[in-house]
């Protein structure tokens, strides 16, 4: 797959993109994205630095007055793009990757994302008919005073400490960026990986796999602890584990992040307001998820996977939150933006509560993940992947018979004892399949029989 992607532009650095492809995405962007003013952060890879001055060199030349964040979390740069009136803005991260990507997240005006379809498809063309090469010096850019104060401050008033009060918990950085807030935000955790180093040499900064989470797994059973929880490398997505040090797959906790925003005043009045809380969620969510949503009052919404797609929605039908199976979860308060740090601080108070009620954080989960027996996402790498779901529709015919279908990213395939989703994945090279189902047995079954339609001839092809 190239540069240009769906949400955002991301590769390997030096293979799929370089500095003068940079500097020609800093002088396109102001041509396509309307504006003047213009905010830059970056995290700490090894070539953000060099990316940095690659980009600010072509928004300046372009004409862009250009803010630095410095370091920052992604979510940061959201946040500051919307509350300080930037016209637009760039995040200089690979987010989850590994150490040898990086990549270029754009936002225009109130943080509203820039991805393919809006704008990337454009800033692409111009790149391709761009002769100009970078160099010369740096241009001047200003910093942006007190931001992480300003930011620290922001997510505070929105969760009281004393809501946290006696849990026990560990925080896991993965040597990312959410090292900048998590000594203050979360003065008594136990503390993972807080030094932000490019190289990730603890694990990989995607804690979606298994390796990632094994050392906050094993912190949390020894100490005791009611729960773990793990940032990416640009601190968008937060993810737990509980008290066993088991994986709490993201999806499940949309209801608890609902829950949780509800119980603000503000939002409860304007909820009740409007009548019923729209909560968004992904192609991928659970059904045990959205049967709880709808069991405590709120309205699921179903969106396609990604934050391209998943912040218009909300602002358009005035959602109060939502997430994804991926991890990210948004909200109305934030700019319609996701937060890993207001997600993490909104999860976790309700783990204390549940926790003051004498109840574990696996046992406030189980109504939620006993329901159904889940696949969790499996990943395949195939040549074709449009004859590979054409197959997959095939055998999808002798699941039974169909009670819904979903068709606005990939396939949601409803039946009464179950549902499947496949669909192509829009950042990774990659076939995504899952499966869930009223049994183990009959999971087990559909899995086999719809992984054998994809990879008939390799089926050690799939990875969760």
């Amino acid at each position: 797959m190239g540069f240009f992607k769906a949400y955002d532009m991301r590769g390997t650095f030096g293979v799929d993109f370089d500095l003068n492809t940079v500097y020609k995405v800093g002088l396109a962007l102001p041509k396509v994205v309307k504006g003047k003013r213009w905010l830059v952060g970056r995290d700490c890879r090894a070539t953000s630095d060099a990316v940095h001055d690659a980009l600010v060199k072509g928004l300046s030349e372009s004409g862009a007055e250009v803010s630095d964040l410095g370091r920052c979390t992604t979510p940061m740069v959201y946040y500051f793009t919307a509350a300080d009136g930037f016209d637009g803005s760039v995040m200089i991260t690979a987010s989850h990757n590994p150490p040898t990507d990086n990549g270029l997240k754009v936002s225009k005006a109130t943080a509203l994302p820039v991805g393919y379809a809006n704008g990337l498809n454009e800033v692409e063309r111009l790149v391709g008919e761009m002769q100009s090469t970078a160099g010369g010096r740096r241009p001047s850019v200003k910093d942006l005073p007190d931001a992480l104060s300003r930011y620290i401050a922001w997510q505070k008033g929105r969760v009281s400490t004393a809501a946290l009060s006696g849990l026990k918990f560990a925080v896991d950085c993965s040597n990312g960026m959410s090292s900048l807030f998590v000594r203050e935000m979360f003065p008594d955790a136990v503390l993972l990986n807080d030094t932000p180093d490019g190289t990730f040499p603890a694990h990989s900064p995607n804690p979606l796999k298994a390796e990632a989470r094994e050392q906050i797994a094993k912190i949390v059973r020894e100490k005791g602890l009611d729960c773990g929880v793990i940032f990416d490398g640009d601190a968008d997505r937060a993810m737990f584990v509980d008290e066993r040090g088991e994986f709490v797959q993201p999806d499940y906790l949309i209801p608890i992040v609902a829950r949780a925003t509800m119980g603000s005043e503000e939002l409860r009045v304007k909820s009740e307001e409007l009548g019923k809380a729209k909560i968004i969620h992904d192609v991928r969510t659970s059904r045990g998820a959205i049967e709880t949503l709808r069991e405590e009052g709120f309205e699921p919404v179903m969106v396609p996977v990604g934050h391209a797609f998943a912040k218009p929605i909300l602002r358009e039908i005035g959602a109060l939150c939502g997430g994804e199976l991926a991890g990210h979860y948004y909200f109305s308060e934030f700019f319609g933006c996701d937060s890993g740090l207001l997600a993490a601080t909104r999860i976790l108070s309700e783990i204390a509560k549940a926790r003051q009620a004498g109840k574990t954080f696996s046992e406030m989960m189980k109504p939620i993940v006993s329901r159904y027996a889940n696949s969790g996402e499996i990943n395949f790498k195939v040549d074709n992947k449009e004859a590979a779901i054409e197959r997959v529709l095939a055998v999808a015919k002798s699941l039974g018979e169909e009670t819904g279908r979903s068709e606005i990213d990939g396939y949601r395939l409803e039946y009464r004892d179950g549902w499947i989703s496949v669909r192509k994945s829009n950042t990774e090279p990659y076939l995504r399949l899952l499966v869930e189902c009223q049994t183990r047995g009959m999971l087990d079954n559909w899995v086999g029989r719809l992984s054998g339609a994809i990879a008939p001839h390799n089926p050690q092809s799939a990875s969760v």
